[in-house]
């Protein structure tokens, strides 16, 4: 089984465009759920063709996150508050819908791009369990055909 080391961990992991928000907001123990929401945003950019956040800087990189999903709170994300990096002066954004996002994206897509990139990590989607969810379904050549013809 693995399992990750303990103490205060690094905040320089991932490259910018596709850290989660609980890194940006300092958090000092992390799981391997940043590795879902990695690849949410590879999967949005693979249909898009675009980051779906580009951020030039750490601040930049949340607002980018908050303006497109919305800016987290204690109802969406418990506790988010007492992370070292949030702000009570941090904008309110409402977000997008990820249907408005990827118009035209199949259902099952979307569901599982929402689930790995859920701003709260406790309620995010391990890769494990999305690996699931995606077999579960027969969803894998589903997914890998709306973001390959999105490509093409």
């Amino acid at each position: 089984m693995f399992s990750l080391p303990m103490g205060k961990m690094t905040h320089e992991i991932i490259t910018l465009w596709y850290r989660p928000p609980e890194v940006l907001l300092g958090i000092e123990n992390y799981t391997t759920k940043v590795d879902s929401w990695s690849i949410g945003c590879i999967m949005g950019e693979m249909i898009t063709g675009r980051p779906l956040f580009p951020g030039d800087c750490e601040i930049g990189q949340l607002f980018k996150i908050f303006q497109t999903i919305g800016t987290p709170n204690e109802e969406n994300w418990p506790n988010v508050v007492k992370l070292p990096e949030y702000k009570l002066t941090f904008p309110q954004w409402q977000g997008t819908s990820l249907e408005d996002m990827f118009p035209g994206v199949d259902s099952d897509a979307i569901d599982i791009m929402r689930k790995m990139m859920t701003l709260d990590p406790e309620k995010r989607i391990s890769i494990r369990e999305a690996l699931d969810h995606v077999n579960k379904k027969n969803l894998f050549s589903s997914l890998f055909l709306t973001m390959l013809s999105k490509i093409i």
